[in-house]
């Protein structure tokens, strides 16, 4: 399946590519990485990533010194910087940061270099690109004082979760690198899978830190599927899933390329085809992804109009080439009765299987038992429990139909007469007591499913 990468973090302009950059560019387009974002570390460095990227059209810079060299950022050198932002595809400023573990430049001529170069990404309206390592505390705490509203990403994440979560905290991205492959990466694994969909990233860091089994090469941008193959596998979905996500991440956060405006009808996560028919919905669930983004696993859900039977239909082309066919989008489904019966009995009169995702609020939404016009025509129905009882499913998911808890429940109850299989879910967050939820399912006579948090399908 065709897929577009890219590279959020790469110092091409190095003596190691001296020899093959060209080739080492058109290997790049060949394992689909789309865009290059070559970081300045120096100011030779800088000057060199802006000639790279005045010269190649997928490769754009990003401009700043380095911890390591902190000692060297003077006036003259500082005056440079600020010139170098004025260059057409300069698009962040880094890469910028704390590295305690070599201490090249002392601790306090790093902590002004960093907050220096914070305010100059703040003034010119730039990212930035954050290098950290052992400083994790004074990492945040600058982070927190000198960048509350500028947008950001820790490159080549080397902390551990609650740096991560700390620094999602304060809208930061989170790059995962080649180490996420080594045979030692236990830690760095379970954060590439913690991570949520919107602040996860990707990057190679060449020449240095070569995935496996790339390990012991130089690295280049070429190497980053491999990287992208271990995340994909770490987080249950698809090198293309991946691959969608964190090149839509980078689009965002670099304002390169062209991110689509438009909704979408039908779209794909690993091998189900879900549809977004509404983006109404009964409930105003705080939880839901809605709330704060328009975007699933990379795919715009945000219409701007809903879609008759006919548009769905044509959206999904032929349903034996999926698992299953969800009704899953930003909205309720059930909303639209009538296209989701016409839309599920063409389904399963082409050979495709029928899942139907929803609040269970179906039969309230109607004023009728609306379960028997599904028999037939739906394989599987997933209904959102949410709760252990009605006064906390009123605080969470603030019903706009009264008696929604107990409507749900009497819901769950019928389907499980029609549909051939019923499950439902709750979502983990503070507040929810999974096993009295487990209780309540176990006494409908169906299975509890628990989603993550960020976990949406």
């Amino acid at each position: 399946m065709k897929f577009e990468l890219i590279d959020t973090h790469c110092h091409l302009e190095m003596e190691a590519f001296d020899e093959d950059r060209d080739e080492v560019l058109k290997r790049a387009e060949e394992a689909n990485v789309k865009y290059i974002i070559n970081a300045g570390s120096d100011r030779e460095g800088n000057l060199k990533g802006l000639q790279l990227s005045g010269r190649y059209p997928n490769v754009y810079s990003a401009v700043g010194i380095h911890p390591h060299d902190a000692k060297y950022l003077d006036k003259s050198l500082f005056i440079e910087i600020d010139r170098w932002i004025e260059r057409p595809k300069v698009i962040a400023i880094g890469e910028i940061g704390l590295d305690y573990h070599y201490l090249h430049s002392t601790k306090g001529v790093q902590v002004e270099a960093f907050i220096k170069q914070i305010a100059l990404a703040k003034e010119a309206d730039l990212p930035i690109i954050v290098h950290s390592r052992e400083a994790k505390s004074d990492t945040i705490r600058i982070l927190r004082e000198e960048a509350p509203e500028v947008p950001g990403v820790l490159h080549c994440f080397s902390g551990d979760i609650e740096m991560a979560r700390e620094a999602m905290g304060l809208g930061f991205y989170i790059s995962i690198a080649g180490p996420v492959t080594f045979k030692n990466a236990k830690s760095l694994r379970e954060i590439a899978g913690f991570i949520p969909d919107d602040f996860l990233l990707i990057e190679t860091d060449a020449p240095y830190l070569s995935p496996v089994p790339m390990r012991g090469k130089r690295n280049e941008p070429s190497f980053l599927k491999h990287t992208a193959e271990a995340v994909a596998e770490i987080r249950g979905i698809s090198v293309s899933d991946l691959a969608r996500i964190t090149t839509l991440n980078a689009m965002r956060l670099f304002k390169i390329g062209k991110v689509s405006e438009q909704g979408e009808i039908a779209y794909r996560i690993r091998d189900s085809l879900y549809l977004n028919i509404t983006n109404r919905c009964t409930n105003k669930c705080g939880f839901c992804v809605k709330s704060r983004t328009s975007y699933v696993k990379g795919h715009n859900l945000r219409l701007q109009k809903e879609p008759s039977a006919l548009q769905v239909i044509k959206a999904i082309k032929d349903p034996k080439a999926y698992s299953e066919v969800v009704f899953c989008g930003i909205g309720e489904p059930l909303l639209r009765l009538d296209v989701v019966k016409k839309v599920s009995a063409w389904i399963k009169q082409n050979g495709g299987k029928v899942r139907i995702n929803t609040n269970g609020q179906g039969n309230l939404i109607h004023g009728k038992n609306i379960l028997p016009e599904l028999n037939g025509i739906v394989d599987n129905m997933s209904v959102s429990l949410d709760a252990e009882d009605a006064k906390k499913y009123e605080k969470i998911c603030r019903p706009a139909i009264k008696g929604s808890y107990e409507g749900v429940l009497s819901f769950i109850r019928e389907a499980v007469k029609i549909i051939p299989e019923v499950k439902v879910t709750i979502v983990k967050i503070p507040g929810v007591n999974v096993e009295k939820c487990r209780i309540i399912a176990e006494g409908l006579g169906v299975e509890l499913r628990v989603r993550d948090f960020d976990m949406v399908g």
